[in-house]
Formats: structure tokens, sequence, C-alpha cells
């Protein structure tokens, strides 16, 4: 009898430990949050936190929601869509922020609530014919290419403002802004100064679309001192990536 108890005793010091640790993670991204926002006058509220919790188990996801954390990011469908079946009554908003290709679009929009990588007109009609029949309304952000790697995604510079008003045209869609990645090896503070001008001059045209999605675990204090209004963490919160297995 004593014997049996005993999985189930370390299961749940195992659980114990890892909400330690996640709590330990989350109050020190939110620290450093906090720190960005204050150093460029900004108030702490105007920044949302991205859990980004590719190749984590749903149990990781359930301690971030018991800790007050409500969005989550996902980068690949094939971990996100069973994750999000799993996790579906959780109060939760569902970002992916991975690059879509289109044949993934039918399954993405069903779980997705924004998506913050759309960078081309045929995306944008697939998402929204696929909307429309799911009886969906699913937000779009703008990947702006900062960067000539075409590996990473995103849209030119030329042809962000028209893509924009694209979106907002569509049916079943929402334009919530814009999104980009810091090119590797440079300076990210120059990179999401071109986002800030890109993301006014949608503004300009569309002022609802406010969301700018920037910064991740190693240069969230750029992004947010140059308008970041969603940052994407996921390292700094979880811990290093574990492999993903299909």
């Amino acid at each position: 009898m004593f014997t049996a108890d005993v999985p189930q005793d370390r299961e749940r010091e195992e659980e114990a430990v890892r909400r330690d640790e996640i709590a330990a993670g989350l109050a020190e991204v939110e620290t450093r949050i906090a720190a960005a926002c204050q150093a460029v006058g900004r108030d702490r509220g105007e920044v949302t936190l991205i859990a980004v919790t590719k190749t984590r188990p749903a149990e990781d996801v359930r301690i971030l929601c018991e800790l007050g954390v409500r969005d989550v990011g996902e980068n690949r469908d094939q971990e996100a869509a069973p994750k999000a079946r799993e996790l579906a009554d959780l109060p939760l908003t569902w970002h992916f922020v991975g690059q879509l290709q289109t044949n993934k679009v039918r399954s993405v929009v069903g779980y997705a609530d924004v998506i913050h990588s759309v960078d081309r007109l045929r995306l944008v009609e697939a998402i929204s014919k696929e909307a429309v029949r799911q009886g969906r309304t699913v937000g779009c952000l703008l990947q702006v290419a900062l960067d000539d790697d075409p590996a990473r995604g995103g849209a030119r510079l030329g042809d962000v403002l028209a893509l924009a008003d694209e979106v907002a045209l569509a049916e079943g869609v929402w334009l919530g802004g814009v999104m980009a990645v810091a090119p590797l090896g440079e300076e990210p503070a120059k990179a999401f100064a071109v986002l800030r001008e890109v993301a006014t001059r949608v503004q300009e045209q569309h002022p609802r679309a406010t969301m700018v999605s920037a910064g991740m675990s190693e240069d969230l204090t750029e992004a947010v001192a140059y308008g970041a209004t969603h940052v994407r963490i996921g390292t700094a919160l979880l811990g290093r990536r574990k492999p993903f297995v299909r």
C-alpha cells in the first residue's frame, strides 16, 4: 500500500518544483518588463506578455494560467493544435507566432485568436476564407521583414501598407498591427526603430491597428523602448527548450 503511493508522491513533488520554477521565471520577466517600461516612461499595463510555450507540455501552460498569464504563443501547428484542444477549458488567448504555410491555415484558424506572421496576400485570402467558413474572427499582424533572410519570413517594407489595406478589407479577420523579429547579429534597437516607423504608418491608415509584437527573451528591453505592445517570451520564462518530438 505504501509503495503504491510513492510514484504519486514523486509526481506531486515534481509538479510543485516545476510550478516554483515557472513562478520564479515569471517574476523575473515581469520585473524586466516593468523596468523597461519605467525607463522610457511607459505604463506597465501597455505591454502584454505572450508566453511562448513551444516544446513545453500542456501542464506548463496550466501552471502559467494559474499564475495569471492569459496569452500563449505557439509556432508549430502540429504541436499547437493538440495542445489548444487539451487546454480548451482555460481562458486563454492563443497567438500563432511562427511562419504559416497555406496548407496549415485550416488547422491554425481553428484555435488561433491572433496570427502574427501574415506576410503575403495569398495567406490573407486563405485565412479570411477559412475564418468565414468556421464562423470565426481572427486577428492578423503583419510580419515585417527587417533583414534579407527569406527563411525568417516577413513582408518587405515597401509592401506592408498595401498588405494592411488588404487585411482591413478581408472578411473574417481584423488588422491588429505589425510584428517583427530583430535580425540576428545586429543591434535590436536599430531594427525596432524601423518597426516603430512602419507601425506608425500603418496606424495612420488604420488607427485601430495598434499592436506591435516585438521583443523576445534577449531583447525585450529594446523592444519596449521602441513601442512594443506585446513581447513574446519563452526561454526567460520557461527555461531552455526541450527538443520537439513528433
